[in-house]
């Protein structure tokens, strides 16, 4: 894989019509700094704001599924159909581009990533200084729907391969499968050129919701999944303004229109997956096998990666050497938190979910100093440092890949609901779980658990505010 970021050495611009607005649309590719990553720009909205091709900025709602795409959303600033879009740029290799657009999608074109990949053909793509930024996959990472038989995974491997199956019960489609091993030899001529497809009762449907304006049967293979007869068609003709004759044909897709590939609708998925896993942010490094994929499972797939990316970069960060089930050392922790001897009651964390979870351990051993003068006959931890070990732990789901946690201090505001359950003494070992209730920036709350032995022996909920040193 290549080792440098990549943009493209001049502008260019493709003109089209929007699927579902029907309005004629221009898209600008410009070349981009190092570092500065896919970003869209409505250039019809005044002072839009940059949207940067990332998961924070999906639109996760009912409006959304009905559009069959993936839509961006900043500032109240919407950019629809975004995938095919990012397909093109990933299997290019290009990481830095600026994309202007002057209406709410991109042109839908043939209805696959070709029109795209040809315009940045066109424009050409330059090497840069900085390296590649990738998260690599080192442990299998699933996620799985049941109801809806979707099963996702991750798998190590020094490249980027993707494999998918899809299943559906209509003749004209069936069970389909199709690999993609190489970026470079495969891409362009086996992948990008793959249509989208839909049944002929979604066309129906998204027609009749006032969507799809700039769609036609150019544009999509439509496979027809109930019979047709002659009211039918007319009504077809009449909603999509078609001129000429619709019929089923004989293959199961609407005016019998001849595929790419026998397998393009599954070709198709796996274009609109790399779109989707574009949004990681990031180059990846993985085999990853999807079965049955939709956009709505690929981008919940694409939260997991990004949130393994974002573990990953502070580990890198804050650890040098990995130990065997530990995530931060002591030496890491001193890197992260400002306490030192003898308030530092934090020797290990062992699982790390930024912004979400915390598990530490302190082991209590009876050279603490705080047994000389706490019940030396019977040495037993205060309370209140129980607490205080378990907001430390707390303090440490603050870390996050953007901001200097180094130059903040996190204050106590208030301690709620704490109860104690059972004393500890030396040579325990406290097992303190952390959980982000509510994360407002400079505020938080968390709850907090403490183990030992299995056994609970204290729980609290916090709240605290982060503030600069």
């Amino acid at each position: 894989m290549d080792s440098k970021q990549r943009t493209i050495k001049k502008e260019v611009t493709y003109i089209g019509f929007g699927l579902h607005t029907g309005n004629e649309t221009r898209i600008t590719f410009k070349p981009a700094p190092e570092n500065y990553g896919r970003r869209f720009i409505r250039t019809d909205v005044e002072n839009g704001p940059e949207i940067e091709a990332v998961i924070e900025n999906v639109v996760q709602d009912q409006a959304v599924d009905s559009l069959r795409g993936t839509t961006l959303e900043k500032e109240g600033v919407k950019v629809h159909t975004v995938e095919h879009v990012l397909a093109a740029l990933v299997g290019l290799g290009i990481d830095n581009v600026r994309i202007e657009l002057d209406a709410n999608e991109p042109p839908i074109g043939d209805g696959s990533a070709m029109p795209f990949v040809n315009k940045l053909l066109e424009a050409g793509v330059e090497e840069q200084d900085a390296e590649k930024e990738y998260v690599v996959i080192e442990e299998p990472i699933t996620y799985s729907d049941e109801q809806r038989g979707i099963e996702f995974a991750a798998l190590p491997t020094d490249d980027y391969r993707v494999t998918v199956m899809i299943d559906y019960k209509n003749p004209a489609l069936g069970s389909q499968h199709s690999g993609l091993f190489s970026m470079e030899r495969e891409f362009i001529s086996e992948f990008a050129p793959a249509r989208t497809f839909c049944f002929l009762h979604e066309v129906e449907a998204l027609a009749e919701q006032g969507l799809i304006k700039g769609g036609d049967l150019d544009s999509a293979v439509v496979i027809v999944d109930r019979n047709l007869n002659k009211e039918d068609i007319d009504r077809l003709r009449k909603l999509f303004n078609i001129d000429e004759d619709v019929e089923l044909g004989t293959s199961g897709i609407l005016n019998n229109k001849q595929l790419r590939f026998k397998n393009e609708p599954c070709r198709h998925k796996l274009v609109d997956l790399l779109g989707d896993l574009a949004l990681v942010g990031v180059n990846i490094k993985a085999q990853i096998l999807a079965a049955r994929p939709g956009h709505q499972s690929n981008i919940e797939f694409a939260r997991i990666l990004r949130e393994y990316y974002k573990k990953q970069k502070l580990m890198r960060k804050y650890q040098n050497v990995s130990s065997k089930g530990v995530v931060f050392d002591i030496n890491a922790i001193k890197k992260i938190l400002p306490h030192r001897y003898p308030f530092l009651l934090v020797d290990a964390i062992i699982e790390f979910e930024p912004g979400i979870k915390a598990v530490g351990i302190k082991n209590v051993t009876t050279n603490e100093p705080f047994f000389q003068g706490h019940f030396p006959q019977k040495p037993v931890m205060p309370g209140v440092l129980i607490v205080e070990a378990m907001a430390q732990v707390g303090g440490i789901l603050l870390l996050n890949d953007k901001d200097d946690v180094e130059g903040k201090l996190v204050f106590f505001m208030g301690i709620d609901n704490v109860r104690f359950r059972k004393i500890v003494q030396p040579g325990d070992q406290l097992v303190m779980e952390l959980e982000m209730l509510k994360n407002r920036r400079t505020t938080f709350k968390m709850a907090g658990k403490a183990y030992v032995k299995g056994e609970l022996v204290c729980e609290a909920e916090m709240m605290a505010a982060v503030v600069d040193q």
